[in-house]
């Protein structure tokens, strides 16, 4: 599997040789990395970034230590998923034997998936490339939500109402009686909220309306 584009891999761990060797894996494999020393840099990061209001961009995902000194990575974990971050950054927590039964947990609670020290140097790149390519269909959905979003908030309201009953399946003479328009003026009203929606049938703008999140 080819590395996901522009992609950043965060390495959070307070041992330096764990970071440099983690980093120099994913070098070899063309893939590009940021380390932290701590959970607590880590976090800091991620705060500014959001008072910044700078958006996740690229894919990325996030090799995690379970236990270090300060905030461990279980409670950085948990901060992550109180805030919704783990769906853009996936976590794969790196354990020791002592630590699997917990990392097993984490995994049922939105973990990525874990990797138990010593771990195979193949066996998570293969991971770290997974955790990747989900992050980035994270991010295309998300853009095609938000782009959604802009071309919903280019209707009127009437044109809203006409595509809510577009939707429904009424043919253009009971839209007009219902909205006591005519026949004439759903057509215009139609026609426009098929390129405003970039779409070319009502299925088909039925089917945009249904992905949308609630």
């Amino acid at each position: 599997m080819e590395p996901a584009a522009n992609a950043t891999v965060y390495i959070v761990d307070d041992d330096a040789e764990v970071r440099e060797a983690l980093a120099w894996l994913l070098r070899s494999r063309r893939v590009f990395s940021e380390t932290y020393p701590s959970a607590e840099a880590f976090e800091h990061m991620l705060a500014e970034r959001a008072a910044a209001g700078l958006p996740q961009r690229q894919p990325c995902c996030l090799l995690l230590d379970v236990r270090m000194p300060g905030m461990s990575g279980l409670a950085l974990f948990d901060n992550m998923v109180a805030r919704g971050d783990t769906a853009g950054i996936p976590v794969i927590f790196l354990t020791g034997h002592a630590d699997v039964p917990t990392a097993v947990a984490t995994v049922k609670r939105g973990a990525f998936d874990f990797c138990e020290k010593p771990f195979s140097d193949n066996q998570l790149v293969d991971r770290v490339q997974a955790a990747l390519q989900l992050s980035a269909e994270h991010l295309s959905d998300s853009r095609a939500q938000h782009a959604l979003q802009d071309r919903l908030a280019e209707l009127t309201e009437r044109e809203r109402d006409v595509m809510r009953l577009v939707v429904e399946g009424l043919p253009n003479k009971l839209i007009a009686d219902q909205l006591d328009i005519s026949v004439r003026t759903v057509e215009v009203h139609r026609a426009r909220v098929f390129d405003k929606m970039q779409v070319k049938s009502a299925v088909e703008l039925a089917n945009l309306l249904r992905a949308q999140p609630g």
